[in-house]
């Protein structure tokens, strides 16, 4: 009875936190579908998705590089420091993404140590390399914190082993190690586009929220919202494109998956 009532327990959470704010989502957009895809279609919002995904994509790819070259240094490095570096990369998950809106607004501001830029006319605040930035910065610890385990969990006899017959560090590192990380990485990368996509409150401060020009997907739907005046369907809409396209992502995820790895 009681491992009933503990499964009742959260599959009830988990309809009232996550799946009923998705369900009435998908309910208010289905109401006025014509409404929706007005807004879904609208120029302004197009290029609000077109650099969504260009910002995350930028962001998936450094951070891949970086979460892959942190968790060696981390697992397998012999440098000091590694404790620090450990825990100095999960910084991103405890700021306030307003505060790292702020700070980057302070660093690359007319008087900030990074103002150079600004002054000499390279536009970094309020324009696209700013919401790179921001987007970079809080994604940054997704792909170190699955592949540092990982790491761990498979040890360094292969490597080991390998460099015995003769391999070289690259070698070692694309045929034995890259390929044992392989779905770390992926799983990763997945929870790096995902929050890519969905960042607002980091990008809300540094970009300038100009429509058609630096103005992402998640603003485009606050947006919708401020601007409704009873008349929510565009919002809704917009949201249930970001929606569907973080489910499509984590459901293309489990199906590549090897069937012993869904297990």
């Amino acid at each position: 009875m009681g491992k009933y009532s503990l499964r009742f327990a959260a599959l009830g959470y988990l309809l009232l936190i996550l799946i009923g704010p998705l369900a009435m989502m998908v309910w208010r957009t289905a109401e006025d579908l014509d409404g929706a895809w007005a807004a879904i279609s609208d120029p302004d919002t197009v290029s609000a998705f077109k650099l969504t995904l260009m910002v995350t994509a930028i962001a998936v790819v450094v951070n891949t590089v970086f979460g892959i070259i942190c968790g060696l240094l981390i697992v397998r490095g012999n440098i000091p420091g590694r404790g620090f570096l450990n825990a100095f990369v999960d910084l991103p998950l405890s700021l306030s993404p307003v505060v790292v809106g702020f700070a980057l607004v302070t660093l690359y501001g007319l008087d900030g140590w990074l103002g150079w830029f600004q002054r000499n006319g390279y536009e970094i605040l309020f324009a696209t390399p700013s919401i790179v930035l921001a987007t970079i910065f809080v994604t940054l610890p997704f792909v170190v914190r699955e592949v540092v385990p990982t790491l761990r969990e498979i040890g360094t006899e292969q490597e080991q082993a390998a460099q015995t017959l003769g391999a070289s560090g690259w070698q070692t590192f694309w045929r034995i190690t890259l390929p044992s990380i392989r779905w770390a990485v992926i799983y990763g990368v997945v929870l790096t586009a995902a929050r890519g996509i969905g960042e607002f409150g980091a990008v809300a401060v540094v970009s300038g929220n100009f429509a058609g020009q630096t103005q992402t997907a998640t603003l485009r739907v606050e947006d919708a919202y401020q601007f409704a005046y009873g008349n929510y369907a565009p919002a809704y809409g917009i949201a249930f494109v970001l929606a569907a396209t973080a489910v499509i992502v984590l459901l293309a995820m489990i199906f590549l998956q090897p069937k012993e790895s869904r297990a």
